[in-house]
């Protein structure tokens, strides 16, 4: 065992010997994060994972994917911008795949694999797999919200997850004495009842026995193990930084000397293997650091002489590959229910024939949900596939990323949509650029739902849509529907789609009642829905909009004018089509949108209208939108921030005028 743990430190530390120069011949385009100095840690973990076991890291990643079993020539191709590389160029030094061996990813942002390694735990966890997920992390996201979100879930659903954190003495050029109130990384474990262990992270044999112990209590479903491995990195925070305005080189020094292959090798000489003496033993590390030596240059001259990535595929995989619709035409048979029965009728239906299918949030247990989006479930599936969750939505957020890496399918329940934004950056950086970043190695089928919408005098933290900024980002579909036949069809969809999916439910129509099919359907994304035919003028509306604008339909059709209605039912993707067809039709445009105005999804219909089907206009587009304004408390206050049926049919009038 020692020779093996030798030669992969060996492997880490001559690859990354290799990218420093690589770096100053200008053969690395950005950054350049080297692990010297710290290979025993991933060293000793890595030895006892198998390619079942999940790694996630973080932007010093290197080290982590060459011990999980990653050729150096992947990864120096991948730095070099090659496609060849493990990510096939779209990742480079802080990006780093390798799912087929278990390495989940590494991050530029900190934190965010302490949360996905949960994820990978509830897998392991759900599906009985005996897999364990592994974070490794620097002493700087020890004080992030996430190291404490993450560990609290660990802790309380007893998952199977290792932390290891690299406590290399500072957060690229902060100390960790300077930013920790508590300088123990260890003793925080007992602050959430795991265990927590501090070791030298320059002993290579200490962290792998310590490590087995730790992975060997997880797969037992013991829990998890908070390991600190104290370290130190003897180069640069990245490649080409400055070094020595924040530390001394003397401390450098210091550290050269108790560098961990130094160690090994000492210790594996000092006493002779079975059957050899020591200068036998010289001979064949020797002839380790000779074959490494030989394997990295191969790797050099590999990623060198690889391609470039093809330019006509930088924006592939930003979605996954569309599921053809299996199910069979919508059943003419139909009930009356309402929108909130249609939503729960769909995922109970998938949950069913779908073990993958758990969902997460505040109160979606045994109480059903705050909006019973989940009402009864938990008697049929328990608390593992209906688990009800500390408040902790960057926390649970992060956990689905995961999860859904390690091939479950998560569904958050955010209650109100207003709360997702404490997870933002768990969706925007890590969900919606997952596959992309993985070369869509890696599916994303992580299901976001929440209610939106003004009403009930809920005030300014309890009536956003923001439906237009997450359309935004790439990666993300973003759904909005208005009638209870669409919401169970579009649901549907969601849990059978591998991407991330927002679904977004106007809180002021779940008990509004329609007509839904008998039967099993879902409702492909990017369709419109010609909620109502006309000639005169389009009106296009989402969510409860779409009912305010049909409620003066027929009063407008009075006095002559003829209402088309245009719901998109998707904002990602957007069927611009329809709307243009329509336009085409009646050519005016009125869009009614209850957000603000600006920067908004109305203003990109009208952008895209504008692009593409200016000839069909005979008036300029007009907008009927929500103040620019957070929302107040006051029934007389609220009713004036958000459109009424008075203000859409005013301005159709005022529309047809011009």
């Amino acid at each position: 065992m020692s020779l093996a743990l030798y030669r992969t430190m060996q492997v880490i530390r001559q690859t990354e010997e290799e990218l420093a120069r690589c770096h100053q011949r200008g053969l690395i385009h950005g950054a350049c994060h080297t692990y010297v100095g710290q290979e025993a840690i991933a060293t000793g973990v890595c030895a006892h994972l198998t390619k079942a076991d999940s790694v996630f890291s973080t932007h010093r990643g290197h080290g982590h994917a060459l011990a999980k079993g990653m050729p150096p020539r992947e990864l120096m191709a991948e730095l070099f911008g090659r496609s060849t590389g493990c990510s096939q160029g779209r990742g480079g030094s802080m990006h780093i795949f390798s799912p087929e061996i278990g390495m989940m990813g590494t991050s530029g942002i900190v934190a965010p694999c302490i949360l996905q390694a949960c994820g990978g735990g509830y897998t392991s966890m759900l599906l009985k797999t005996g897999a364990v997920g592994v974070a490794f992390f620097g002493d700087g996201a020890v004080n992030n919200g996430a190291f404490h979100e993450g560990l609290n879930m660990a802790s309380i659903w007893k998952l199977p997850v290792l932390f290891v954190c690299e406590n290399n003495q500072y957060a690229t050029e902060v100390p960790s004495s300077y930013a920790s109130g508590n300088p123990s990384v260890a003793s925080r474990g007992a602050a959430y009842g795991i265990p927590g262990i501090e070791v030298d992270g320059n002993d290579v044999l200490e962290i792998h026995r310590l490590a087995g112990e730790a992975i060997a209590r997880a797969r037992a479903g013991d829990g998890p193990t908070l390991l600190e491995c104290k370290t130190y990195r003897t180069r640069a925070h990245a490649e080409g930084m400055g070094d020595f305005t924040y530390r001394t080189r003397e401390e450098v020094e210091q550290w050269k000397h108790r560098c961990p292959i130094v160690r090994l090798r000492t210790t594996i000489t000092a006493i002779p293997l079975a059957g050899m003496d020591a200068a036998a033993v010289t001979t064949h590390l020797d002839a380790i650091d000779k074959e490494v030596a030989t394997l990295v240059q191969e790797g050099r001259a590999f990623a060198e002489a690889s391609p470039v990535p093809e330019p006509s595929t930088a924006t592939q995989h930003v979605y996954a590959p569309p599921k053809p619709i299996t199910t069979a035409a919508k059943s003419a048979s139909t009930r009356t229910i309402t929108f909130s029965q249609a939503t729960l009728e769909a995922l109970s239906e998938e949950m069913a024939v779908n073990p993958g299918i758990f969902v997460m949030g505040e109160g979606i247990g045994k109480r059903g949900g705050n909006f019973v989006t989940t009402k009864g479930l938990y008697d049929l599936y328990g608390p593992e596939r209906l688990c009800d969750t500390p408040i902790c939505e960057r926390g649970f957020v992060g956990l689905a990323c995961g999860a859904a890496m390690t091939g479950t399918r998560p569904v958050i329940d955010f209650m109100f949509v207003d709360f997702v934004l404490d997870g933002f950056a768990e969706i925007v950086n890590q969900i919606a650029k997952m596959q992309y970043m993985s070369s869509g190695r890696l599916k994303m089928p992580v299901l976001l739902r929440g209610c939106i919408g003004i009403g009930h005098s809920a005030a300014t933290h309890h009536s956003g849509s923001y439906y237009g900024m997450f359309g935004q980002v790439p990666g993300l579909r973003v759904v909005v529907p208005s009638s209870a036949e669409d919401a169970k069809g579009l649901l549907k969809h969601a849990l059978r789609c591998d991407d991330p999916v927002l679904f977004l439910e106007h809180r002021e129509i779940l008990q509004t009642k329609g007509p839904v099919p008998d039967g099993d359907y879902e409702i492909e994304f990017g369709k419109a829905r010609i909620v109502r035919e006309g000639r005169h003028v389009t009106v296009v509306a989402l969510a409860r909009m779409v009912h305010q604008t049909l409620s003066v339909c027929e009063e407008l059709e009075r006095d002559g004018i003829s209402v088309e209605l245009v719901d998109p039912r998707t904002v990602s993707p957007l069927d611009t089509a329809t709307i243009l067809q329509s336009v085409h039709k009646t050519g005016r445009l009125l869009i009614v949108d209850e957000p603000p105005g600006q920067y908004g999804f109305s203003a990109e219909i009208a952008a895209r209208v504008v692009d593409e089907g200016f000839n069909d206009l005979d008036a300029p587009i007009r907008r009927v939108t929500g103040a620019f304004c957070p929302t107040p408390y006051s029934p007389s206050l609220e009713t004036v921030v958000v459109p009424q049926p008075a203000d859409i049919a005013q301005a159709i009038r005022d529309l047809m005028r011009e």
